[in-house]
């Protein structure tokens, strides 16, 4: 059975709350498909108001403390929630369940809590440093350990393009399949850091994130067992967490994958 501190509690119910909204939305959403326009306005209405609940929400768990959306300055110091009301949007506008919210609690540069949910399938993750990472379940929560796998060969690997860079990109991709012989572009790397935490995904290459689309995920796939690099380290033995968080330069999996993972960046 998982321990979950009133902190982390009051994120999770924060999270669960804002997000019954979004949960109808999407249902709605997908029945807007036949039209273009409107499932353009539906989204953005959706997207500003999953922004605004979770801002209510979550500024009653400590009313003190910034609430910081993707694309908005970061603190310098002191404590934040890190925020991505829908991260996957562009799936959320197609009717494709791959989204989630996200949301981690910042101290510095020191990732305390972390909750990551996918509404469209009741799925929700969290973890807090130095207690674990797990799935929520049931009658129980699930502890969450990363793949044991050690060789590139038939691992799967999660790739984030980035559109304003498209040559580091298709070099990521290329080399990925040779390496790996598979690819997954989700869309939602938040998603994609809880399935590597989960072992559904053996590893996740993400250049040019934003913190608050990362931030949750990295704690999940640490608590889990995992290592989270910035994609520019020479040395790959040791993390450096605050550069990964500057940077938005992240590859993720198990220690023992992730120096072969270094290899495709080469």
């Amino acid at each position: 059975m998982a321990y979950i501190s009133p902190m982390l509690t009051n994120i999770v119910n924060a999270v669960k709350k804002a997000s019954v909204n979004l949960n109808r939305d999407f249902s709605e959403i997908e029945r807007l498909q036949n039209s273009v326009k409107g499932s353009i306005d539906f989204t953005k209405i959706a997207f500003d108001k999953i922004q605004k609940g979770l801002r209510n929400e979550i500024s009653k768990v400590m009313p003190i403390v910034p609430v910081v959306f993707v694309g908005q300055k970061v603190p310098q110091e002191g404590m934040y929630f890190a925020v991505s009301g829908i991260e996957g949007l562009a799936n959320f506008a197609h009717g494709n369940p791959e989204f989630a919210i996200s949301v981690a609690l910042i101290d510095g540069q020191t990732i305390l809590d972390a909750v990551v949910y996918n509404p469209a399938r009741d799925e929700l993750f969290f973890a807090e440093k130095g207690k674990g990472a797990f799935k929520e379940g049931f009658r129980s929560h699930e502890r969450l350990r990363v793949a044991a796998r050690q060789e590139l060969e038939g691992a799967l690997i999660a790739v984030k393009p980035n559109a304003n860079d498209t040559e580091l990109s298709a070099k990521i991709l290329n080399n990925s399949l040779m390496l790996c012989k598979d690819v997954r572009i989700s869309g939602a790397v938040a998603l994609d850091l809880a399935y590597v935490a989960a072992g559904k995904l053996d590893g996740v290459i993400a250049p040019s994130s934003m913190l608050a689309s990362i931030a949750a995920g990295i704690l999940l796939v640490k608590e889990a067992g995992g290592l989270v690099l910035d994609m520019e380290q020479d040395d790959t033995r040791t993390e450096d967490l605050p550069m990964v968080l500057n940077s938005g330069n992240l590859m993720a999996a198990s220690f023992n994958l992730s120096q072969k993972i270094a290899k495709i960046l080469k």
